[in-house]
């Protein structure tokens, strides 16, 4: 049963039910989050990428936008 396999883990921890199960879940929030930083691709597809980062795209509108009269001055 859950509860018990809870509470005998917590007991060989020395801790009470609370802070083992507080501390489970952290611990598994932390996993999660840790996996959801991290992005994994093959060798090919990262070799696209940083190939594709090498090659500016242009940027035409940005540059005469950039260049034009600004309508507002600080």
């Amino acid at each position: 049963m859950v509860d018990d396999l809870i509470s005998e883990a917590a007991r060989t921890l020395g801790q009470s039910r609370s802070e083992f199960i507080v501390s489970a879940a952290r611990d598994s929030a932390e996993r999660v989050l840790a996996r959801a930083d991290l992005t994994i691709m093959s060798a090919h597809q990262f070799d696209v990428l940083v190939e594709s980062l090498d090659e500016p795209e242009s940027m035409d509108r940005l540059a005469h936008a950039a260049a034009g009269e600004r309508p507002y001055r600080r």
